[in-house]
């Protein structure tokens, strides 16, 4: 499988699976666009760190429509064009419901929900205009299984699932696909702060027995943004080692 000439604007991309999704993306011939909120150091050292010439990093806060559409017209402007883009941007404000505030309720959604909103409204122009397209959307495992505390994060990941079978169905007429990728528990920077005891209950609940990486994530969504998966729509590949079937 190859993404050689393809490009691919990554949301999120500076840490975490956007920084690998990027890298993994790059390796397989791609040029690379991503975007960062607030850390211009760590976008700037993954592009550094990526195969391949033509990669750039650029600010865009994805909750807002004016940031989205000048982060887009930049990415297809610098790029000469768009193959896909990748919904990876989120954040999560994790709390019990009778203790969760409306504005973290509020922020989660706009960010994780809204955003992938805005962000495929902002390419689908030139998508269309091509007649061709890709766009994958980052959901989670706690869209289908749920998590105390997560009542916001669920929700925002749960509507993202719903939305892109939906967008799926109106643009399929255009060539133009949308699907999920929903990883379960994936071994980064969050996971490492957990204690011993945390991280032993987690792989317990897991069948493969470890958490997943990066490089799983971003397999799943190169094969989705490539040719090799141009007759699927609409779906949601789950990758969490068995953790939900």
């Amino acid at each position: 499988m190859t993404l050689k000439g393809q490009k691919v604007l990554v949301t999120g991309g500076s840490r975490g699976i956007g920084a690998g999704i990027a890298s993994h993306l790059a390796e397989q011939g791609a040029r690379v666009a991503i975007t960062y909120a607030h850390r211009s150091e760590a976008a700037e050292a993954v592009v550094k760190g990526l195969p391949g010439e033509g990669h750039f990093h650029l600010k865009m806060d994805v909750s807002d429509p004016e940031s989205v559409e000048t982060g887009v017209n930049q990415a297809l402007e610098t790029l000469g064009g768009l193959d896909g883009l990748v919904n990876n941007a989120g954040v999560t404000a994790d709390q019990l419901l009778l203790r969760m505030k409306i504005e973290d309720f509020d922020r989660v959604v706009q960010t994780n929900l809204r955003g992938a909103f805005l962000c495929s409204k902002a390419v689908l122009k030139p998508m269309i205009k091509a007649r061709k397209g890709s766009i994958v959307n980052l959901s989670s495992v706690i869209a289908q299984m749920g998590n105390p505390g997560q009542a916001n994060y669920a929700a925002s990941k749960g509507g993202l699932e719903a939305m892109t079978r939906s967008m799926a169905i109106e643009l399929s007429s255009r060539k133009i696909r949308l699907n999920c990728v929903a990883p379960g528990f994936i071994a980064t920077e969050m996971t490492d702060s957990l204690e011993e005891k945390q991280q032993e209950a987690i792989l317990q609940r897991i069948p493969l027995g470890r958490m997943g990486t990066t490089n799983d994530i971003a397999a799943g969504v190169a094969f989705l943004l490539s040719d090799k998966s141009s007759y699927i729509t609409g779906q949601v590949i789950q990758i969490n080692g068995g953790l939900y079937m």
